[in-house]
């Protein structure tokens, strides 16, 4: 028995020194990757007036051009070749996911398999194209009638300083696609989440040192910012408990009768998460909230009446925007639940392997079980995700706490955190089945 033990254990160890070498080559290739996006938000668009722009922006960060910097990880404030960061995708990925949701032409191509998503991925790309083209002229017309007392940002305006920043911006948004999926076939987590979530934590040490320095000041108190790291710790916490919590299902398989043997008769579960659709509402939401009115913000003062009215009711803490970001925050948390999970699916795929629900006929019956545990679920979800996106921005907007202690930035990084480490956890224990298989045969051929 002992013996047995120690083999096992050895097999466990080969397993993962197995895994060790691949999973190294993994994480560095990911923080190489982060680290070249990082990089690439320092890098300022030609012909733009840095310390002019840092001037102006620092006068109009108290809006939601400060959340929009937030996912960009500083790269808009300093008006970088990243400034658009990840978000033009996520925008065209939203409404590619409509889209198969509307249209049977695209629900075909759904349903088609490897090559069909293929497809969805290419209308994608195409999509992002024209978004951050579309935006980064807005931005171009927006920067030209910046002023600040030192003179104006641009330092040469006219059509070939529009072309040139279309196209880097435009180029710095595609690079960034085409690096989050290198890092999510290549690396470890998602890459396109990693990239929001490298901007978010690489700012964190500067928004402690603002807000110490808003203490040190007066213009907040020192109980106030007692109070606020106090939240900061139980929002995560909360998140968490919650991002781990789940309802299971349990699935019985009947006992069946070949020869001899009988075979059958376990007992399973089918895990559903309060939260099934994860950050990504908060960030669709998010996205969406910003793209028509990135001219707006550029244009402030310089634009039509009805831009700066959309501009002033959508600032920070307005209740219009808190209105339509909880609103986009409760319809993604459904819609995408939807996507990842089809109760019919999921019904009839225990039918055919002989499942079924304690007290639940199979098929129909079973597929409105599912869906009505579902929708109870997500609207907890969507109520946790409101509830922890929207109510510090009602604080963060009264009292002026940096953008990266919002229940957004938190969320994020937990969420994201939690999926990355789930992820090399499921790659450790892959290998070391990996590794137990090997020496298994091994062990057989030698016999």
């Amino acid at each position: 028995m002992a013996s047995t033990a120690d083999q096992l254990a050895a097999n466990l160890n080969f397993g993962a020194l197995g895994k060790a070498a691949e999973l190294k080559k993994r994480i560095w290739f990911t923080l190489g990757a982060l680290i070249i996006y990082r990089l690439g938000t320092f890098i300022p668009i030609p012909g733009i007036d840095p310390i002019i722009m840092q001037e102006i922006f620092q006068q109009n960060t108290g809006g939601i051009l400060g959340m929009f910097d937030m996912f960009a990880g500083g790269a808009l404030g300093r008006m970088t070749i990243f400034a658009l960061n990840i978000l033009p995708y996520i925008s065209a990925s939203i409404i590619m996911q409509l889209m198969t949701a509307i249209s049977p032409k695209f629900e075909q191509l759904k349903k088609e398999g490897e090559q069909g998503r293929k497809k969805i991925n290419q209308y994608t790309r195409y999509g992002t194209v024209i978004l951050a083209a579309v935006q980064g002229y807005g931005i171009a017309v927006g920067l030209e009638s910046m002023n600040s007392s030192q003179g104006s940002a641009v330092i040469d305006p006219g059509a070939f300083f529009r072309i040139t920043t279309v196209i880097t911006l435009t180029s710095g948004t595609v690079f960034l696609m085409w690096l989050g999926e290198q890092v999510t076939a290549r690396g470890v987590g998602n890459g396109i989440s990693l990239i929001i979530f490298a901007g978010i934590v690489a700012n964190l040490p500067s928004a402690l040192v603002a807000t110490l320095e808003l203490g040190r000041t007066g213009a907040l108190s020192a109980i106030f910012i007692v109070f606020l790291l106090i939240a900061m710790v139980a929002l995560i916490t909360f998140v968490v408990f919650v991002e781990r919590a789940q309802r299971r299902i349990i699935v019985q398989y009947p006992k069946r009768q070949s020869g001899n043997k009988m075979f059958g008769g376990e007992s399973s579960h089918i895990p559903l998460k309060i939260n099934t659709s994860g950050v990504i509402p908060v960030i669709f939401a998010s996205s969406l909230l910003l793209l028509p009115i990135t001219l707006a913000n550029f244009s402030a003062g310089g634009g039509p009446d009805w831009l700066a009215t959309i501009s002033a009711l959508l600032g920070r803490g307005q209740p219009l925007y808190l209105l339509l970001y909880a609103t986009g925050i409760a319809f993604f948390a459904f819609f995408y639940t939807s996507i990842v999970f089809n109760p019919s699916d999921t019904a009839d795929n225990l039918k055919k392997n002989g499942g079924f629900v304690p007290g639940i006929r199979p098929g129909k019956n079973t597929a409105d079980y599912l869906d009505h545990v579902l929708t109870r679920l997500t609207v907890i979800g969507a109520i946790y995700l409101v509830g922890v996106a929207v109510l510090p921005e009602i604080l963060i907007s009264r009292f002026g706490v940096p953008f990266y202690f919002g229940g957004t930035s938190l969320l994020i990084v937990v969420t994201v955190s939690m999926d990355t480490v789930a992820q090399i956890q499921s790659h450790l224990l892959a290998h070391q089945y990996e590794g137990l298989i090997k020496k298994s045969k091994l062990r057989g051929k030698g016999r």
